[in-house]
């Protein structure tokens, strides 16, 4: 009778994955993030989907890894920051995409952002994300926190208890948080 060994939960395993590649394993960030990958690939679908962006999901997630591998070495700790810093990835690809668009088009004819407008264009998609990183780099000044939560919620597409969760907060200070952090985008859209 042999024993019964329990699967690892992926939270486990994505956090041993990091703390190797941390060591100098270069398959195990690899790994890592093929364990997180499908979620990503979620996470990305939903977010060009309410962008109505024509950037491919795929070419998305796969940006941000080489965002996330290439240049310093990567500091998460486990599964969770590893989803916080690939949000923050996506959020640089979309922004580099939106500064190469803006360049070529030199804006010529967008519209305001709104936080509640539906995006018609790729052009304006792209107008849009270039103004909320803007706001986001000045929230993030006043509070940083705050600026990352902005960040998981519009550009990782997770919702306030997922995001309580991943930043070991409650779900009442990441509400208390959006609700500032989304009074501030207000003030800055109106100014």
């Amino acid at each position: 009778m042999g024993i019964a060994v329990q699967p690892t939960p992926p939270q486990v395993e994505v956090t041993v994955l990091l703390a190797r590649a941390r060591a100098g394993d270069a398959g195990a960030l690899d790994a890592a993030y093929a364990a997180v990958y499908d979620e990503l690939r979620r996470t990305a679908r939903r977010e060009l989907r309410r962008m109505r962006d024509d950037f491919q999901t795929t070419a998305l997630v796969n940006e941000s890894y080489l965002k996330l591998a290439g240049g310093t070495p990567l500091a998460a700790v486990d599964r969770n920051h590893l989803l916080a810093l690939s949000a923050r990835a996506m959020r640089q690809v979309l922004v580099d995409d939106a500064r190469a668009r803006k360049a070529d088009k030199r804006g010529g004819g967008l519209k305001a952002l709104t936080l509640t407008a539906s995006l018609g264009s790729a052009e304006q998609a792209a107008h849009d994300v270039l103004a909320l990183d803007e706001m986001l780099t000045s929230l993030h000044k006043l509070d940083a926190r705050a600026a990352q939560i902005v960040e998981l919620r519009f550009f990782g597409g997770y919702e306030e208890t997922e995001i309580a969760q991943m930043l070991e907060l409650s779900d009442r200070t990441v509400r208390r948080d959006w609700r500032k952090a989304r009074a501030f985008l207000l003030n800055q859209l109106e100014s």
